[in-house]
């Protein structure tokens, strides 16, 4: 049997099932009939030794129930510590029921450091340090970009030996103003189906190996690899194949470091013409910050269209307008329409909710600038 745990008892769990206990799956506060749904927690385990079902997020799609076995976990959080210099002190300002949270759980478990806990907004970040010890935090994008605008949690920030930032694209832009700025950044990618960050700054962690072809997406084998989906061997033969899971990810190889270019789905035809999503949100991004002097948080999506095939739109949190892009983008890649709000929308785990973002703007009346 799989046990369903609430945030407030998820370390506890941990700890006990990474010693050897039930294996356990992370449940959200609010929201967590869909993951019940999928858990089935009745069912025997699938796989031996799992210590965890962790859901997906969500973000393009219904959730998935990922199984990952103590010891995939445990090499997850040793490959870490290698790349890192060593076991060190944790801050978790991440939901602690998807990956990322939960292996920062993970490594002061496994390494028996200290584990601090802060908001998602950053304004309680721990004041002290362990003096012996390095302190680790882990981050999205996003809080990242809220955070340099408010002086006091950058100087916190500062005081880190590493912050992990992944879970989304990161802008070369709101890279360089963070490290200029003195925080000691790490790009990682990885998934909830590689117990999180398996390649840091570009390079993959020890034992972890990358096959990476531009026409293919990118093929990850390694330890940390989970052992397939709960109740989905069809999805899990399609993932998994002779050892190596088959990401939906496009990448290349830049100066011996891995360049995720976007995923698989991102290449949509607006208009009889191939475009790139996610190369026109890299511009758009670039663009929005240099309009504004700060990182800007844009997402670029491809809206269902009688007349295009598929149009693509530009959201942003920043005014900006399809004029402002016409000098670095033309024709299909050009957005049709562009638009502002507040607040995009948003999963639990802090990533952009595309797919209600999607449904949003297929939803509301057609405002194309030109048609």
């Amino acid at each position: 049997m799989i046990r369903p745990v609430a945030p407030d008892d998820i370390a506890t769990a941990l700890a006990a099932t990474l010693s050897g206990g039930d294996p356990i799956a992370p449940v959200p506060e609010s929201g967590a009939e869909p993951i019940l749904t999928m858990l089935q927690a009745q069912r025997p385990a699938e796989v031996d030794e799992l210590a965890v079902v962790v859901a997906t997020s969500g973000s393009t799609g219904v959730p998935k129930g990922v199984l990952l076995t103590r010891p995939a976990v445990v090499a997850g959080v040793e490959a870490t510590h290698d790349r890192l210099g060593g076991p060190g002190d944790w801050t978790l300002a991440l939901p602690e029921h998807y990956v990322a949270g939960l292996m920062v759980t993970a490594r002061t478990l496994v390494a028996g450091t200290t584990l601090h806990r802060a908001g998602p907004h950053l304004d309680d970040l721990p004041e002290t340090a362990h003096p012996s010890r390095p302190q680790y935090l882990s981050l999205v994008p996003t809080q990242l970009v809220r955070a340099l605008e408010r002086p006091e949690v950058m100087a916190r920030l500062a005081r880190y030996d590493a912050i992990l930032v992944g879970g989304a694209a990161s802008s070369a832009d709101l890279l360089e103003r963070a490290r200029t700025r003195g925080l000691r950044i790490v790009t990682t990618y990885g998934m909830s189906e590689t117990c999180g960050g398996c390649v840091y700054d570009g390079q993959p962690l020890a034992g972890v190996e990358l096959r990476v072809d531009t026409t293919a997406p990118i093929a990850i084998r390694g330890p940390m690899l989970f052992s397939g989906y709960r109740g989905r061997a069809d999805l899990t033969a399609e993932a998994l194949q002779d050892g190596w899971l088959v990401t939906r990810d496009r990448g290349r190889i830049v100066d011996g470091r891995l360049e995720v270019l976007g995923r698989l789905d991102d290449i949509v035809i607006s208009g009889g013409v191939n475009v790139d999503l996610a190369e026109v949100e890299t511009v758009v991004r670039r663009v929005a910050a240099e309009k504004h002097d700060h990182p800007v948080e844009v997402a670029v999506v491809g809206v269902p269209d009688p007349e295009w095939g598929t149009r693509v739109v530009a959201v942003s949190e920043s005014p900006l307008t399809r004029e402002d892009l016409s000098g670095d983008l033309s024709g299909a890649r050009l957005p049709r329409q562009v638009e502002t709000r507040n607040r995009l929308p948003r999963t639990r785990s802090g990533k952009i909710d595309r797919q209600r973002l999607l449904a949003e703007l297929a939803a509301q009346p057609e405002r194309v600038e030109d048609r």
